[in-house]
């Protein structure tokens, strides 16, 4: 990863700072999307010269005028962007029942037009290049479902669908599209599930634990490095077994 230009949406949170992290300790310049962007970046690392790596910019994914002018000011400084890591993402959970159209909407605004939004500002720069890695983090509720997480679910699952069709388009220039589907992580997203929740899923978890983020970041990494230069449109459960 020595000089490669990274981005990663919700880059300064959970998973994301995992992987922001990571990926500057193994040499490449990283650029974390977010909202609300921390004032100290040890948050990410104690050392300083991974901490050099780590560039803040701010972004709201699920405005295309918004990504567009951050990845804008990433190629104007760099002139090429190697890895894309859509891992910007909320939850709004409720019973269909009593979920509003205004969360139903964020959610989706944010998981998946998000992923899109960022693909598409990204995609003319990496076909010129005729290189590129886009990892998209979806859950394994994408593909097991989940009461009370109907809007998240959705998401995640045209998550999967959107990594396989991109695939197909943009293989040509050399460009590979991966999906990341953790199961149960430690974050504080996942410390919001209720009780009941948090249960269910680490009885059903054949390892009996939860991942750490760190253990996200990696396969990460693998995704974006030499040895998955022959894998695309694949979705790849991270999930203690959760999904078998």
């Amino acid at each position: 990863m020595k000089d490669k230009i990274v981005i990663v949406t919700g880059g300064t949170k959970g998973i994301g700072r995992a992987i922001t992290a990571m990926f500057a300790e193994q040499g490449a310049k990283v650029y974390a999307f977010g909202r609300n962007l921390p004032e100290d970046k040890s948050i990410f690392h104690k050392d300083d010269s991974v901490k050099e790596r780590i560039n803040l910019l701010r972004a709201d994914v699920s405005d295309f005028e918004s990504v567009s002018k951050a990845i804008g000011e990433v190629v104007k400084k760099e002139n090429r962007i190697d890895v894309l890591v859509n891992n910007a993402g909320v939850t709004k959970d409720n019973l269909l029942i009593r979920m509003s159209e205004s969360d139903w909407d964020t959610v989706l605004d944010i998981n998946l037009k998000g992923a899109f939004n960022c693909i598409k500002a990204v995609s003319r720069t990496m076909m010129s290049q005729r290189y590129g890695r886009i990892i998209n983090i979806g859950s394994i509720v994408g593909s097991i479902g989940n009461p009370g997480q109907v809007n998240y679910s959705a998401s995640k699952a045209g998550l999967a669908g959107l990594t396989k069709s991109l695939a197909k388009e943009l293989a040509s220039r050399n460009i590979t599209v991966n999906l990341i589907a953790p199961g149960y992580v430690d974050t504080e997203m996942t410390q919001k599930l209720s009780e009941e929740q948090r249960e269910f899923f680490v009885n059903n978890i054949p390892l009996k634990r939860v991942a750490k983020s760190e253990e996200i970041a990696s396969v990460v990494l693998f995704f974006a490095g030499d040895g998955a230069n022959y894998i695309t449109g694949q979705v790849l459960h991270v999930d203690g077994g959760l999904a078998v």
